[in-house]
């Protein structure tokens, strides 16, 4: 059974990053439907796949990370403009009987992805 998921972590303090706010969309096209909001655990996880079964389906997602809330509550970001704030990943889900896990890593001036598992 396929699922997907995923993690933050603050680069910058080392450790997860709790409390933020993560919004996942099928994309088609130019039309972005939104398909669940989450907000991260006190492990930087959500508390369960953000999709899986037959929820989960071949094609393009977009995970939007609301990064900038986060770096102004733990302190590394002042009110501002900021350097990072909402944070699109879009990727492919070629095959939905896999499980995709899409993590983010972030600091104030620089994040990081990648397919883990």
């Amino acid at each position: 059974m396929g699922r997907l998921s995923t993690h933050v972590l603050d680069t910058a303090k080392g450790r997860p990053a709790a409390g933020v706010k993560i919004m996942l969309y099928r994309v088609s096209g130019q039309s972005h439907r939104k398909v669940k909001q989450v907000v991260t655990n006190t492990d930087g996880r959500t508390d369960g796949p953000l999709l899986e079964g037959d929820a989960l389906e071949p094609g393009v997602y977009e995970l939007v990370f609301s990064a900038g809330d986060y770096l102004r509550a733990s302190g590394q970001a002042g009110e501002g403009v900021l350097f990072l704030d909402e944070i699109p990943i879009r990727f492919g889900v070629p095959d939905a009987s896999q499980h995709y896990h899409v993590p983010l890593l972030i600091s104030p001036f620089g994040y990081s992805t990648y397919r883990g598992s």
